[in-house]
């Protein structure tokens, strides 16, 4: 089903509003949770070699993902992307997202109040599910409930 907020930017301000109002989260909050995550990435000994490898130019990177979650926990939309197929390559596999999420939600606790913590901490547990179902089932890998993504390479 469609969200009407998607096609009416009166609505979609209003609940972005009502939202700010209610959790604190803003614009500000959006980029300091990004920006302390993604500085806590690149020092990641998991994490970090995957986005070197990857990402030269952080700008333009951080801009995509304020976007990104501005329209998750504000419902701004001003992410436009497909991050699945951005995903797909990837060499990870369970252990990195779980990684992703340890320092994420370390990182949206440090800096948010406890009433904007479930708007950044709920998406990102679907989002991770999500991208690790998606991944295993292009790599031919089980997606049953409760089976986790295996390294590419076949490492145990």
């Amino acid at each position: 089903m469609t969200d009407p907020s998607d096609f009416d930017p009166q609505r979609r301000a209003r609940l972005t509003a009502e939202l700010t109002a209610a959790t604190g989260i803003d614009e500000a909050m959006i980029r300091d949770v990004v920006h302390r995550f993604y500085e806590r990435i690149r020092d990641d000994a998991v994490l970090g070699p995957i986005f070197s490898a990857r990402i030269t130019d952080w700008t333009p990177h951080l801009v995509q993902m304020c976007a990104f979650w501005s329209s998750v926990v504000l419902m701004t939309g001003r992410y436009r992307g497909q991050p699945m197929q951005k995903h797909l390559p990837l060499p990870v596999d369970a252990r990195h997202f779980d990684r992703w999420l340890a320092l994420w939600e370390d990182t949206v606790r440090a800096v948010c109040p406890p009433a904007a913590l479930d708007l950044f901490l709920e998406p990102a547990r679907r989002i991770a599910a999500s991208l690790e179902l998606g991944i295993a089932s292009a790599r031919g890998q089980s997606a049953a409930k409760g089976q986790r993504l295996s390294p590419a390479d076949g490492r145990a």
